[in-house]
C-alpha cells in the first residue's frame, strides 16, 4: 500500500454537506505530507465541464467534457504520478483566469504551465502556439515553420490536435493555410465559439474556406 493509499484508507468517510470539507482536508493533508503530485478539479465553463489538473510546476492538463474523468485520471497516473487527488483549491487560480477569459475580461493567461505531457516537435509547436496573441490567428503551416520543420504541416496539426492544455494554449487560433477553420479537439462549434470571444466572425468559414485574416 502506497503512502497516499494509506492516508486515504485512514480517512473517515463523510457524507452530505461535510463531504466537500473532508475532501479539502484530505487534499491539504496529502499535500502537507508530500503525497500529492497531481491535483485535479472539475470546472464549469460556457463550453461545458472541464477537468483541470496541475502539478507543483503548473497546470498540466485541461480536458473537455467528451473525455471521461476516469480516463483523464488514469492517463495522469500513468504518465506523471499515481499520486493524483481531487483538490479544487489548488486549481482556483486556473478557475479564476478561465472565468475572466470567458467573461471577456482577460486576454492573457498568467498561470504557470507544466509541459510534461508533450515533448519534441509537438512541444515546440505548442510552445509557439502559446505565444499567439489574443485577437490574432496563425496557420498550421506557420506553426510547422516556427517549430523548425516547415514541411511537417500534418505533424503540426497532429500536435495541435493532441494539445493537453486547450484554451490556455490557444490551438483554436490556428487555422488552415487557406483560411478554413481546420479541426479542433472540442469540435468546430467550440472552436468558433472561442474565436468569437476574441472578436472573429467565423460564420462564413468552413473547414477549408476563405482566407486567414489577422487582426
Amino acid at each position: 500500500m502506497s503512502d497516499l493509499e494509506r492516508l486515504l484508507s485512514e480517512s473517515v468517510p463523510d457524507v452530505g454537506d461535510q463531504a466537500g470539507a473532508a475532501a479539502a482536508r484530505l487534499a491539504t493533508e496529502a499535500s502537507d505530507a508530500g503525497l500529492l503530485d497531481v491535483a485535479y478539479a472539475e470546472l464549469d465553463s460556457p463550453v461545458g465541464p472541464l477537468i483541470a489538473a496541475s502539478t507543483k510546476r503548473g497546470l498540466v492538463r485541461i480536458s473537455f467534457s467528451g473525455v471521461p474523468l476516469d480516463e483523464v485520471l488514469d492517463d495522469l497516473a500513468e504518465r506523471i504520478s499515481p499520486r493524483v487527488l481531487e483538490a479544487p483549491a489548488r486549481l482556483d487560480p486556473v478557475r479564476r483566469e478561465l472565468d475572466e477569459y470567458f467573461d471577456g475580461k482577460r486576454t492573457e493567461f498568467d498561470v504557470p504551465l507544466d509541459w510534461s505531457l508533450t515533448r519534441g516537435f509537438r512541444r515546440k509547436v505548442l510552445e509557439r502556439t502559446a505565444r499567439i496573441p489574443f485577437g490574432e490567428v496563425s496557420t498550421y503551416t506557420e506553426m510547422a515553420l516556427a517549430a523548425g520543420s516547415p514541411r511537417a504541416v500534418r505533424a503540426a496539426g497532429s500536435a495541435l490536435g493532441s494539445n493537453p492544455l486547450p484554451v490556455i494554449v490557444p490551438c483554436h487560433r490556428v487555422l488552415r493555410t487557406g483560411g478554413g477553420l481546420g479541426g479542433y479537439g472540442g469540435g468546430l462549434e467550440m472552436k468558433s465559439f472561442l474565436l468569437g470571444i476574441e472578436g472573429f466572425d467565423t460564420s462564413g468559414m468552413g473547414p477549408a474556406r476563405g482566407d486567414a485574416v489577422r487582426r
